[in-house]
């Protein structure tokens, strides 16, 4: 069935740990904008599976410079957020509050929250080129594309709503330490990995 077919292929693509997941969480638990946040989220990844499935997953044919671009602004992006987040680790203190103090306007927090999706090379392989070459061996193909964006709005509403669950145990300075320390390796990994590729 391509609608069951697309929501599972699609849920374990973006279930892996990245910079657009550890950004939506820290929103989750902070309780900032989380709608807007995961609506971005989940939008963005439906245009660009939508376009994946409708035949652009040439886009990197067409363009030859396109993945050399958003590969080099992804490192220049993660490298500074990870620097940021390490940063916010070593400082700890009353910014780490869950809620109130340190909150990050909607504007900021939109714009960030676009950069992470859009200007991650992965997401185009992931959406435009994989998804939408697979959407091809299914009938009707637009079908296996609703299920992988079923599967996106899913993952994104499950993680940043129950990331509210982890609330009291970020009531803790200490923990949201820990948490940025860990957040700025996984940045500063991912943008090193981009780098050598």
């Amino acid at each position: 069935m391509p609608v069951m077919a697309g929501f599972s292929l699609g849920f374990s693509l973006i279930l892996a740990i990245g910079a657009q997941n550890a950004f939506v969480l820290r929103q989750g638990i902070r309780g900032q904008h989380v709608l807007p946040i995961v609506l971005t989220c989940a939008l963005s990844d439906a245009l660009l599976i939508t376009a994946g499935v409708a035949g652009f997953g040439t886009l990197a044919d067409w363009l030859p410079w396109f993945e050399t671009a958003m590969r080099l602004g992804g490192v220049v992006f993660l490298t500074l957020y990870g620097l940021r987040a390490l940063r916010a680790a070593w400082v700890g203190g009353a910014a780490m509050e869950a809620a109130g103090e340190g909150q990050l306007a909607l504007w900021p927090a939109l714009l960030t929250c676009l950069a992470f999706t859009w200007l991650n090379p992965h997401v185009y392989l992931d959406t435009l080129v994989l998804l939408g070459a697979i959407s091809a061996q299914y009938s009707p193909a637009w079908g296996f594309g609703l299920g992988a964006v079923a599967a996106s709005f899913t993952f994104f509403f499950l993680l940043g709503y129950g990331a509210r669950l982890l609330a009291p145990l970020f009531a803790r300075p200490r923990a949201w330490q820990v948490l940025d320390l860990l957040i700025g390796l996984v940045m500063l990994a991912l943008a090193l990995k981009l780098l050598l590729m």
